[in-house]
């Protein structure tokens, strides 16, 4: 693939409680992506593929979704790769236009969810069919099963792992939830927009010990759409202006690292997200030092922590110190999750991944408003699902 792939268009809907609004994924869908087409100015006539992706719905919901745009004929490929969902639909746009398949690819992704704790298998403790039956082995072998949400739980004992093993507070895994809520307060798509103090954190409704409330993102219903394009398509339509580079991309899944352990930090991903980062970075020559501002997986606390590690913003252990130190919010050495992140923008599976791309384009283009992070020139999006696909994305504005 020697192509570039921009993204000329964004668009996301307000993420929502489920049942809170009357609409199908359909309406959703259709609202999302007329904003992205709109955002660049392309009508949807001129898409030649859409790569659609979300976890709740039935075989050729993309179909059914992309109609109300339009009835084009064009192909549409259904994608499903649980939380990282969105950032597959995205990559396999960007693998269109680089390999020269298409120069204009629709990505979109949303999920129309229900209300309650995100389930993890077939019933408390019975996770023998289950695509994350080996994680979760894992985890009821270390740590038992307890009667509370298995994600919640499997993402809680790595946790408890982390306090044990680098002295990691209870304190500091409550400041990412606070930072996430006071930056959503700026932002008019986000499923909460209310500020907490870390002491409200830590004194809402525990999950799984040490998760509470606060630090856990929340069932979500919404949608989010990037338009991709070829580096021929930005001159051919004058659309420079619009055009952020998708600089570096990776993929990574499960390796025996995830697993020989027998860690919960390893099983819910660290070891993925840590090679996807590197080969993200490797094939954009940059490096994190480069990057600006990021939007990164926090489904809950613990794995924003997670994560500052695998990214390189910080040693192993010493990312419950980063967040405390205000390193990674505004003022500091960059800007994590100026959406609020999942904690608080919400988390509708298939959505999540292009949400985090629109904010970055914003971002990358000055149009964030009171969110903006000043002189941004290069993001990071990390995406990340168990069973397992990590995604990290690096989008460049030259």
């Amino acid at each position: 693939m020697t192509g570039k792939a921009y993204v000329v268009g964004v668009g996301m809907t307000r993420f929502e409680k489920p049942e809170t609004r009357d609409w199908q994924y359909w309406d959703m869908v259709k609202e999302a992506g007329t904003a992205a087409l709109a955002d660049a100015g392309v009508p949807y006539a001129r898409v030649e593929q859409a790569a659609v992706g979300y976890c709740f719905q039935a075989s050729t919901a993309g179909q059914r979704a992309v109609y109300e745009l339009g009835l084009s004929g064009i192909p549409v490929y259904n994608l499903n790769n649980n939380c990282a969902t969105g950032s597959t639909a995205l990559m396999t746009a960007r693998q269109f236009v680089e390999g020269g398949i298409a120069d204009c690819v629709l990505a979109v992704g949303f999920e129309k969810m229900s209300r309650g704790a995100l389930g993890g298998g077939s019933g408390a403790g019975d996770f023998s069919t289950s695509p994350v039956a080996r994680h979760y082995g894992i985890m009821a072998a270390g740590h038992g099963f307890e009667a509370s949400p298995p994600t919640a739980q499997i993402f809680g004992n790595a946790a408890r792992e982390h306090m044990e093993r680098y002295g990691t507070t209870e304190a500091q895994l409550a400041a990412v939830g606070a930072k996430n809520h006071r930056h959503s307060a700026n932002n008019p798509n986000a499923q909460f927009q209310d500020v907490y103090t870390v002491e409200e954190i830590l004194a809402a409704k525990t999950v799984h010990r040490p998760l509470t409330k606060l630090q856990c993102s929340p069932t979500s219903d919404g949608a989010a759409a990037a338009l991709v394009v070829s580096e021929r398509f930005v001159d051919e339509h004058g659309l420079r202006d619009r055009a952020v580079e998708i600089a570096g991309q990776a993929m990574t899944t499960d390796t025996e690292e995830s697993f020989a352990s027998g860690s919960c930090i390893d099983a819910v991903g660290r070891p993925m997200s840590r090679a996807a980062a590197r080969q993200a970075f490797e094939r954009a020559g940059l490096g994190i030092d480069d990057v600006d501002v990021v939007e990164l997986h926090d489904c809950f606390s613990i794995n924003e922590l997670l994560t500052y590690e695998a990214l390189g913003m910080c040693e192993e252990g010493a990312s419950g110190k980063l967040v405390e130190s205000g390193a990674t919010t505004y003022g500091g050495r960059w800007v994590v999750n100026p959406s609020g992140g999942l904690i608080s923008k919400g988390h509708p599976l298939g959505a999540t991944g292009l949400a985090q791309a629109a904010e970055l384009v914003w971002q990358l283009r000055g149009e964030a408003g009171p969110r903006q992070v000043t002189g941004a020139r290069v993001g990071l999006a990390h995406n990340i699902g168990l069973g397992g696909a990590a995604v990290v994305t690096l989008l460049r504005r030259s």
